[in-house]
């Protein structure tokens, strides 16, 4: 089996430790250590060596890697603001899960169902302008039929802020209810807006507050600590905004890299040529293969003709690149989320929700 080597640089600040062959980044424990999930980690050479310079970053520990391991990305605000998130959920009516569109399987976080029990949910899947009709059609047909309907936002336009606020006024027209049979005054509706970094959490509540009051970016990581606002017409809602939240590992590897090439987690956890190539692997078992597969040809100029996936990346690297395959890999993910080829959805609606 092939080995690679893991080069760290201490000045990364969260600690992380990055394959450039296999795409793998996982959080070390502390600085100038290596940990790679499901992988044998042993030093290329025996006794203390001296420190090396990489560029103009100094190399602390080269090691060889038998194995490959999982597309990980960690930063250490994600755990602060977990442990922060769970403390608040108790106060909070309403949990206003988003998740992203294009693969509303792969940004479910495992866990939010054991820390929402007892709590009413609304489940939103944003960027609803990236997926095509039919494919937004076949989820939410799915999604009510496993007992989770979805409400499709698009959290830069406004689209489906309306209907989150008006669940928020039914919920708070029973709860309210329920407060002055018990003789206390009405408040706000409390909601807590929670999902994988950069599926929209930000702009939807900018466009729900009709201001921009919470750091919208379209990169993962912007948004780093919980933040109250308060929104309606007739301001009857208290808004959680929180930092995206991730698992600590993410052990489906297939839902890791969807979640890269929607650009889900941060591009220091992956290498591009490689997400690039499992893009197009992931866009040969999609129902519109032939339409999307036709749309990619036309714009590299490059026949798929019987190659691997990552061959085709090569050869768009050789032709537009001068053979750099990260840059090749880089563009097709770019164009990807730009939709320059068409409006894609990367998961089949199946049991698994």
């Amino acid at each position: 089996m092939p080995a690679f080597a893991i080069s760290f640089r201490p000045s990364l600040g969260a600690g992380l430790c990055r394959g450039h062959d296999s795409g793998v980044v996982r959080p070390c424990p502390r600085r100038g250590s290596v940990r790679v999930q499901g992988a044998k980690v042993a030093p290329t050479t025996t006794g203390r060596q001296p420190r090396k310079k990489h560029g103009d970053f100094p190399v602390e520990e080269t090691r060889r890697v038998d194995s490959v391991g999982l597309v990980q990305w960690y930063p250490g605000h994600i755990a602060a603001a977990e442990r922060s998130l769970q403390a608040k959920l108790a106060a909070v009516d309403l949990v206003v899960e988003v998740r992203d569109g294009r693969c509303p399987v792969a940004s479910a976080h495992p866990a939010l169902a054991g820390w929402c029990r007892g709590k009413r949910t609304l489940l939103l899947l944003n960027r609803v302008d990236m997926v095509g009709r039919e494919e937004r059609a076949a989820w939410s047909r799915h999604l009510r039929e496993a007992g989770t309907p979805a409400t499709w936002t698009d959290g830069r336009r406004g689209g489906g802020v309306r209907e989150v606020e008006e669940a928020a006024a039914r919920l708070g027209a029973a709860l309210n209810a329920r407060r002055e049979a018990r003789g206390l005054r009405p408040r706000a509706v409390r909601a807590a807006v929670v999902g994988f970094p950069n599926v929209g959490k930000s702009a939807l509540i900018n466009r729900l507050l009709g201001r921009r009051a919470a750091d919208s970016a379209p990169r993962p990581g912007v948004t780093r600590q919980l933040t109250w606002a308060r929104a309606g017409e007739q301001g009857n809602i208290d808004l959680l905004d929180t930092p995206g939240i991730i698992p600590v590992s993410l052990k489906d590897k297939a839902a890791a890299a969807r979640l890269a090439m929607c650009n889900d987690i941060g591009e220091a956890a992956y290498t591009a040529s490689r997400i690039a190539a499992s893009f197009l692997d992931q866009v040969s078992v999609l129902p519109r293969e032939a339409e999307i597969w036709a749309a990619i040809e036309a714009r590299y100029r490059v026949r798929r003709g019987g190659i691997t996936s990552e061959e085709y990346v090569e050869r768009i690297a050789q032709r537009l690149f001068n053979a750099e395959v990260e840059r090749a890999g880089q563009r097709i993910l770019r164009d990807f989320r730009d939709l320059k080829f068409g409006e894609i959805c990367l998961e089949v609606p199946s049991s698994t929700v």
